[in-house]
């Protein structure tokens, strides 16, 4: 998913004065004929990938934070030593070299190979066999994190979904649009789960999970026993009851096979209705009308994500959808769906061959409930997620965690959110005892305008917006008692790396 990255700057291999990058730097240059950012740590010199393995995120426009750096675009983070991906949604590592110090000059010289496979360092014996139940984001992210860390027990990874673990968010946005291709989709390579021993079980559903016998039964009768559970079953679709709802040209945007039957649908059609204005509702919006259909977004709120973002960029994102042609029809419901059209709450209606519902997700939570594990609003974690049965453990949108930033226990259904949990919940199966403390992430995007947003503020006293988001350049923050919760960015990533980075400080401060 990565971009071709054009070589500027000097030519590292044949040095630069050290007094070029001052400590704290970087530089961004090139050797070998790739792109290679130099970065100044104390009175250390590092050399690595200038691209993040993500997007193709360019490095040098990131933020050094001791000996790692973090992607401008979406957060990743790299080790400066070993090119490491640390922390999603950077998955892969980044390329390292040699560096080289003669007197003022600082020199780039050889690549240096891939670290070999670590060895198991946990302080207990590790599990004898780890089963995860989800192939999405924080599912994936615990089955490679195991054997990154050194765990070569049994590892089975199950997964409902027909396709192998893949980049969800584009699937209401590049990929739906035409602009992105299929085979950028994928997490990783299907070999990978085989080379890495991943017993990857698609189109599989776990019936039952018994805690004290430590085992899953399978809908096809199979049975599995764990010494170590990740429960990571996600969320599902709000499902609307009305007229018309089971009608053929209707349809939910969760699977990358829900999102190729609404993209083979909109070849054939003209006019789309999109019902709701959520973050995924919004961002299909955008995909069908980059698509050249005529789009009306049905929605009972005053403005489209005032509740999450508030009314200023509410209202830039409504103005921005306005601009490219969508029509909205806020403050109203759709009552009922025909063939051709849907019917508004206020009797109106609105011509439609394609209609996407986009409401809302519920957290998959029966196969917890049903084991008896504690659930309130999610599943009940401690701060190691870690579930009220032991050996157990529970990741991505399910989780209810205990916050340290905000001080309450939340659930989010963010991406990098669950990946992030799925990267420490494998450690801690293995014995770690490894808090979970990220700050929360997610970015949305519409046409060309890409929003970040890291902390959680689930209501808030004060707003604040620097600059204007009207000329795509602004900081939105939001306050609650005095302290800043969240902060919304349009075009200023350093701004966003920052607020994380100050949120993480504030709350080792406490």
């Amino acid at each position: 998913m990565s971009t071709e990255s054009k070589l500027t700057g000097p030519d590292l291999s044949q040095g630069v004065p050290v007094a070029q990058i001052k400590d704290g730097g970087m530089l961004l240059g090139y050797a070998e004929g790739e792109p290679v950012l130099l970065a100044h740590v104390g009175r250390k010199f590092f050399a690595i990938g200038a691209t993040c393995s993500h997007y193709g995120g360019p490095l040098a426009e990131g933020l050094l934070v001791g000996e790692t750096v973090r992607c401008p675009w979406h957060h990743a983070c790299f080790s400066l030593k070993t090119g490491e991906a640390v922390r999603p949604p950077g998955l892969n590592p980044v390329s390292c070299w040699t560096v080289v110090r003669q007197g003022r000059k600082v020199r780039v010289e050889s690549k240096l190979p891939a670290p070999p496979a670590r060895l198991y360092k946990g302080r207990a014996k590790p599990p004898t066999d780890v089963v995860i139940v989800g192939g999405g984001a924080a599912g994936s992210a615990a089955a490679f994190t195991l054997r990154q860390e050194g765990y070569t027990g049994k590892l089975t990874l199950i997964s409902a979904d027909s396709d192998a673990p893949y980049d969800r968010p584009n699937l209401s946005k590049e990929y739906l649009a035409g602009s992105a291709p299929e085979d950028w989709l994928p997490l990783r390579s299907t070999d990978s789960y085989r080379d890495q021993g991943i017993d990857l079980r698609l189109r599989s559903t776990v019936k039952k999970i018994q805690p004290r016998a430590r085992r899953v039964t399978l809908a096809s009768g199979d049975t599995l026993s764990f010494d170590r559970l990740l429960l990571a079953t996600g969320a599902d679709p709000i499902r609307l009851t009305m007229p018309g709802g089971d009608l053929p040209h209707v349809y939910y945007l969760r699977t990358l096979a829900d999102s190729r039957a609404i993209k083979a649908r909109a070849e054939t059609s003209r006019r789309a209705v999109v019902i709701g204005a959520s973050f995924i509702g919004l961002e299909v919006a955008a995909a069908l009308k980059t698509r050249g259909l005529e789009v009306h977004v049905v929605a009972p709120d005053r403005l489209p994500l005032e509740k999450v973002m508030g009314p200023e960029l509410g209202t830039f994102i409504r103005n921005l959808h306005q601009e490219r042609g969508v029509v909205f029809h806020l403050e109203r419901s759709v009552t009922g769906i025909a063939p051709d059209a849907v019917t508004l709450s206020d009797g109106s209606k609105s011509p439609a061959d394609l209609v996407v519902l986009g409401v809302g997700v519920r957290p998959s939570l029966k196969l917890a409930e049903d084991a008896k594990l504690t659930v309130d609003g999610g599943v009940t974690v401690d701060e190691y997620l870690a579930t009220s049965a032991p050996r157990i453990f529970a990741a991505g949108d399910i989780a209810r965690w205990p916050d340290p930033h905000s001080g309450e226990r939340i659930r989010i259904e963010h991406w990098v959110v669950a990946e992030r949990q799925g990267q420490t919940a494998a450690r801690n199966m293995l014995g770690r005892r490894e808090r979970f403390d990220a700050v929360p992430f997610f970015w949305s995007a519409h046409y060309d305008v890409s929003i970040n947003y890291v902390g959680h503020a689930a209501s808030w006293d004060r707003v604040t917006v620097d600059g204007d988001p009207v000329k795509r350049d602004c900081t939105v923050s939001y306050f609650d008692k005095g302290v800043r919760r969240a902060v919304a960015t349009i075009y200023r990533d350093q701004a966003s790396l920052e607020a994380e980075l100050a949120m993480e400080k504030a709350t080792v401060a406490s």
